[in-house]
């Protein structure tokens, strides 16, 4: 195997927190709506919301709050109160200025990996916000590559490379998502590294490729750079 002639990672809940100040909001949402619907309930509507609205808005924390105000509408029968719709969007406008938190070891593997590869972001999202939230978490300038795409299956990152010069296999790709960082990944032939996180969206479970070779999971991205050499090593 030829040595790899590109890292990539994804952001959100790769690199720095994301899915905790979603799950903070549904809490408050659930304070709001709570004599309308028990919170399981709530939830479902919610989880459904934002599947049926994926095709409309994207990813990112607009989409995510259009689909709290429709929810809310939902469960209360077009009877919610203008006072919780203020503090939805207050909500929403909390979470587009919320500092960046980094993950254990994002820096020091972006780092040390930058020393001798090219280093791509590629994350999927509010374009506005996710290059916010990467001027904030000091890392931009490793990158050899920012791509902030509305979705990641196989032919964008297929594209993504092919952009950049780089053959698939040749490609790998961390991330805290099956479904979104690695699946798609593998199936163009690169490397699929997943780096689980406590909290990730229930749209973005999938089950483990068992039986790829190159995939692999790791406990946090402290392990990359160690992987990246002995997968060049072993080619």
């Amino acid at each position: 195997m030829p040595e790899l002639a590109a890292i990539a990672f994804d952001a959100d809940d790769t690199l720095w927190h994301n899915e905790r100040f979603f799950r903070l909001t549904q809490d408050r949402l659930a304070m709001l709506l709570a004599d309308f619907a028990a919170r399981d309930q709530l939830e479902e509507r919610l989880l459904a919301a934002e599947r049926r609205n994926l095709g409309r808005y994207g990813f990112g924390i607009k989409g995510f709050m259009l689909s709290m105000i429709e929810t809310a509408l939902d469960v209360t029968e077009d009877r919610v109160p203008s006072r919780v719709i203020r503090e939805i969007v207050a909500a929403g406008q909390e979470m587009l200025a919320h500092p960046i938190e980094l993950l254990p070891h994002a820096r020091e593997a972006v780092e040390r990996l930058a020393d001798d590869h090219p280093v791509l972001l590629i994350t999927k999202g509010d374009l506005i916000d996710q290059e916010r939230k990467l001027a904030q978490s000091g890392l931009g300038d490793l990158f050899a590559g920012v791509e902030i795409v509305s979705a990641k299956t196989a032919p964008v990152y297929a594209g993504i490379f092919a952009r950049h010069g780089i053959a698939p296999g040749a490609a790998l790709m961390a991330g805290n998502s099956l479904r979104s960082d690695v699946l798609p990944v593998l199936e163009i032939g690169g490397w699929g590294v997943h780096v689980p996180h406590d909290l990730t969206w229930a749209l973005e479970h999938d089950a483990p490729p068992e039986g790829n070779a190159r995939f692999c999971s790791l406990p946090d991205l402290g392990a990359l750079p160690d992987l990246v050499a002995r997968i060049e090593d072993a080619g």
